[in-house]
């Protein structure tokens, strides 16, 4: 059984990451986790398969965008980072 999930992050600085040709720069951007049940425990149990982030395509029309498998624990430090840039400078 898949489990899907959306949210929404936002970056205040430019944050690069492993993968990516350039920095994302500010703004907010979609995160899209798959994951998968974990069957036979006695609880209800979920195992990470992929964290994919959405990014515009440079050049293109509104609502143009490519799709990125990251890491999920690089995201999270480069959201760190950012939230202790935004704290130093705000």
């Amino acid at each position: 059984m898949m489990r899907h999930t959306s949210l929404e992050i936002t970056f205040r600085h430019p944050a690069s990451l492993k993968g990516l040709e350039r920095a994302v720069a500010p703004g907010t951007y979609r995160v899209d986790i798959e994951e998968e049940r974990i069957e036979g425990l006695s609880f209800l149990a979920y195992r990470r398969l992929a964290t994919f982030l959405r990014l515009p395509l440079p050049g293109h029309g509104a609502g143009s965008s490519q799709v990125h498998l990251v890491d999920p624990k690089e995201l999270e430090q480069a959201l760190a980072r950012d939230a202790a840039a935004e704290a130093a400078t705000g």
